[in-house]
């Protein structure tokens, strides 16, 4: 993406539209008895003067400093649309520029620009401007969560195997399920660039993100169990890391998530 179709914005009016050991994690009570949760996607850089801004917000979003009438799933994904600027995000990646874009054409967009977000695929706004945030969860069309399970093994310190059983409980036509393994806590020095001389303080940040299958006409009580390896980063904890699984169609709605804590010693 050429930097004349990018732009950083601060807040204005907005548009709509991460030895083998096992551990089991159980959805959270509140997801499993009703509705789903609502997913929030944070487009985001460290060379973008806004962004940090934006950060601040998702992670107050996640502590429920707002008090939100329905459960969120947070995920940043830091783009590399910036990297010229003089400073390189040490967790952007041209996969998360790809999929922004992908919800630019998807949105009918005229350009990309960070901070974004974008709540269940299907509406977006300048992520600094909290009440369009706001407003756009609480008018997001809901789903019943899934009812999976998650099965987590390390092997060795290079790969996380995660197995996920379960059931949609909405009935899906075509769509892809998809799992991101996301960190928080995490804190960079800032040498150079538009946000040179601060300290950056980010969470839920997405390290990987990989698809677990595809599923088509599948009834909505139908089990589904499958498997899939992550590659870790250096410096990985588990205590800092969650899974979150969404299930997007083609559209790139999503159509039912869940969130899964890793465990502290995994």
């Amino acid at each position: 993406m050429a930097p004349g179709l990018c732009a950083c914005f601060g807040r204005r009016s907005s548009s709509k539209d991460s030895a083998s050991q096992a551990a089991i994690a159980n959805v959270a009570a509140e997801e499993r008895a009703g509705e789903g949760a609502v997913v929030v996607e944070l487009f985001s850089s460290q060379g973008c003067t806004t962004s940090p801004e934006a950060e601040l917000f998702l992670s107050r979003l996640g502590r429920g400093d707002f008090k939100l009438e329905v459960p969120v799933i947070l995920l940043a994904f830091h783009v590399d649309i910036w990297d010229y600027t003089g400073w390189k995000d040490p967790f952007g990646s041209s996969q998360w520029t790809v999929r922004q874009k992908a919800y630019v054409e998807a949105l009918q967009l005229d350009t990309m620009f960070t901070p974004q977000v974008v709540v269940q695929g299907q509406a977006q706004c300048i992520g600094t401007d909290q009440e369009a945030v706001l407003s756009c969860i609480a008018a997001a069309p809901r789903v019943p969560a899934p009812s999976f399970q998650a099965t987590f093994e390390r092997a060795g310190t290079e790969s996380l195997k995660v197995t996920l059983t379960g059931a949609l409980r909405t009935k899906v036509d075509s769509a892809n399920i998809m799992v991101a393994l996301y960190e928080s806590g995490l804190v960079t020095d800032c040498e150079n660039g538009e946000n040179k001389g601060r300290k950056l303080a980010n969470d839920y940040v997405v390290r990987r993100l990989e698809k677990l299958c595809t599923v088509k006409d599948i009834p909505s009580k139908k089990t589904v169990t499958e498997t899939l390896n992550f590659s870790l980063w250096e410096g990985f904890k588990s205590s800092k890391c969650g899974i979150a699984m969404f299930v997007q169609n083609e559209s790139h709605h999503i159509l039912g998530s869940q969130n899964f804590q890793l465990p502290d010693k995994l």
